[in-house]
């Protein structure tokens, strides 16, 4: 009985549930390759009767396991088609062989697979260029059968990636950007595991991009924070850091915040390639101390400021670095500064528009009076607010209202003594803490006394001896 099996063929049985049952059909399958193909040659007319032919010997190799011959009826199948220029029978051809029952998973890959550049180019993800509209329906509808072939398959995630990726550049050829982020946004890519970490980032990146072209400015928030940071660092990927900090800037200077402008500047600043060019890094450089003359005070925009002030490259950039040293040093700045105009001449204040560039001239007149309130609070505890501002070169309103912003948000302690006109920046202290402060200095004088008296007896013994 054995013998009668092995002469058919077959490679076993599948008793007790062991190994399937696997009939070789590689002489049967060559045949009817043959045969098919020369029908399809000789006339294309012959192209369903061809079909039929390896639709038959498809299931014969599927119920018989024999996943070799069935990968090859299955892409002679989609290559005839293609060589008869049947589109409506390719595409049918395409769902079918893929939606067989208990087809091969290895079979699916085959026709994915074999289908792949005839929409694309070599690169896995830019669509082939196309001549005329009926051409271009055609490429489209390929690429949505083949991502819905696709969909659900974790062998097959990789290939919907780029499908993916595909079909929403297609729609933004069509001006489509609202659809074509919607296409992009639906495939959750940083959990796939057979994709490259690069095509995970570039695929992000897309991603970021057609959400900001949509205006979407929350949704391009959470798409930016799937990127890994620690990637994007490595060596190899600075094309990828620098387009992932240019779109930051683009959703930061919609929300208006200089300080995280000023770190994706440096990011950028930062890069290897950007400081191999000199026209890069002073424009990066120049944007970087801009928008950190444009953040609020804080410890982490002083440190920035300090790294920035230790940077070599910026003695060749004379304003920024007076912008820098003006704000780092503990006196009051005169406004406008000396360099002003060169400074409000930079593309950092003029992208994005006349409203951003217009608010941001204002932020940096009220950076500049913030910083000496807070100067005038170090070496004052109480001057006359009409002093103060002709020292600011303010109005006493727009000095009060500045005053009250700082106090507000706890930069700076002042009280206002309007009927007197006396504004007081050291705070009263309560007779616990002025006893607690009395004791303190009682302690220090105390502990000094007898330091003091322990060298003078140690003094007097030495000269006894």
């Amino acid at each position: 009985y054995h013998s009668i099996i092995m002469s058919e063929g077959r490679s076993g049985t599948a008793s007790g549930g062991q190994l399937e049952e696997r009939i070789d059909l590689s002489a049967e399958t060559d045949a009817k390759i043959s045969q098919a193909e020369s029908l399809v040659n000789a006339s294309h007319d012959n192209l369903r009767e061809a079909l039929a032919l390896l639709a038959a010997l498809e299931k014969r190799c599927r119920v018989g396991n024999d996943t070799t011959s069935l990968v090859r009826v299955c892409e002679t199948s989609l290559q005839l088609c293609r060589d008869c220029g049947d589109d409506e029978a390719l595409v049918a051809t395409l769902k079918n062989l893929s939606t067989r029952r208990s087809q091969k998973t290895k079979a699916v890959s085959a026709l994915v697979q074999k289908a792949m550049p005839w929409v694309m180019d070599g690169d896995g993800f830019t669509p082939l260029v196309v001549a005329n509209d009926e051409q271009k329906a055609i490429r489209e509808r390929l690429v949505v059968t083949l991502r819905d072939i696709t969909d659900g398959k974790i062998f097959l995630e990789a290939e919907r990636a780029r499908l993916t990726r595909a079909l929403a550049t297609i729609k933004e050829e069509d001006g489509d950007v609202a659809a074509a982020a919607d296409v992009l946004q639906d495939v959750h890519v940083e959990t796939y595991g057979s994709l490259s970490k690069r095509e995970k980032v570039e695929f992000i990146l897309e991603q970021m991009r057609l959400t900001l072209g949509k205006k979407d400015y929350v949704r391009a928030a959470i798409v930016a924070g799937k990127i890994n940071k620690k990637a994007i660092n490595e060596e190899g990927m600075e094309d990828h850091k620098i387009k992932f900090f240019t779109l930051m800037t683009e959703y930061h200077r919609h929300e208006k915040d200089a300080f995280e402008l000023a770190k994706d500047y440096h990011s950028i600043y930062s890069t290897s390639t950007v400081q191999g060019d000199e026209a890069q890094w002073r424009e990066a450089l120049q944007s970087t101390v801009i928008y950190l003359a444009l953040s609020p005070y804080s410890n982490e925009q002083q440190d920035m400021l300090n790294r920035v002030n230790l940077d070599n490259n910026l003695e060749k950039i004379e304003s920024c670095k007076n912008t820098v040293k003006l704000l780092l040093t503990k006196e009051i700045i005169n406004y406008p500064l000396p360099h002003q105009t060169e400074l409000e001449a930079m593309s950092a204040f003029s992208i994005g528009g006349s409203d951003l560039e217009a608010h941001f001239k204002k932020t940096f007149h009220t950076r500049i009076v913030q910083h000496n309130v807070r100067i005038a609070a170090l070496y004052y505890r109480r001057i006359h607010g009409k002093r103060l501002a002709q020292l600011l070169g303010l109005e006493p309103s727009a000095l009060e209202t500045e005053i009250s912003s700082m106090v507000s948000d706890g930069s700076v302690y002042a009280k206002i003594d309007r009927p007197n006109d006396i504004i007081r920046f050291s705070a009263q202290k309560s007779p616990e803490a002025i006893l607690s402060d009395w004791s303190t200095d009682i302690s220090s004088l105390l502990h000094l006394v007898e330091s003091t008296t322990h060298l003078i007896h140690k003094e007097n013994m030495t000269a006894g001896q």
